[in-house]
């Protein structure tokens, strides 16, 4: 947080957005980070014995847990940070949005963002072009799609097979503020974002 109000004292920031909560295998954290927002009230959750989830899982678990009885249609969980590290951390990542595929998660790195795009839905993505774009692409998860439809694209996908190995929609561009997806594959949607 302290990188996206360079002109603050980093404490001052870091003590304004306190997490409520930290939950994980508690392997990564620093002491002097966990001391600092144990200080500051937060609660922490040791899951050190569940080895078998990555701490996404156990974050998106503990919110979609939180309330029960919530409508959750209306729910987008921004995970930053969630790119650009280690390939087998990312892969854990993109394992969660298909585990939780009943939420909108949305994956951020300081260049792009992704969600999943189920197959059970026909999907309109609104643009925002001073953000997002134009650079995107659609990658077929869990099976192959034998049949995509596009539109806004630049090279939009009328009925198009694709799976590894084969085709994928990579460097594809955005050419409005809409984009039309259907498929009967669930798809990750990836989109470039602009340096602020």
């Amino acid at each position: 947080m302290p990188r996206l109000f360079p002109q603050e004292d980093a404490s001052d920031v870091r003590r304004r957005y306190k997490p409520d909560v930290i939950k994980g295998d508690m392997d990564s954290i620093r002491t002097e980070v966990l001391d600092f927002y144990t200080t500051l009230g937060t609660e922490i959750i040791d899951k050190s014995h569940d080895q078998d989830t990555t701490d996404l899982h156990k974050c998106v678990t503990y919110i979609r847990d939180f309330a029960p009885d919530l409508d959750k249609s209306n729910l987008c969980i921004l995970v930053a940070g969630a790119l650009g590290g280690r390939f087998d951390h990312e892969m854990g990542n993109l394992n969660v949005l298909c585990r939780f595929s009943s939420l909108r998660i949305v994956l951020l790195s300081d260049d792009s963002l992704i969600h999943l795009l189920p197959r059970t839905h026909h999907h309109e993505i609104h643009i925002l072009s001073s953000i997002e774009g134009p650079h995107c692409g659609l990658i077929p998860i869990g099976m192959p799609s034998s049949s995509s439809t596009t539109t806004g694209l630049q090279w939009d996908l009328n009925e198009t097979e694709m799976r590894f190995g084969g085709l994928i929609s990579t460097s594809n561009i955005v050419t409005g503020e809409k984009v039309t997806v259907q498929s009967d594959s669930d798809l990750l949607w990836t989109i470039s974002i602009k340096k602020l």
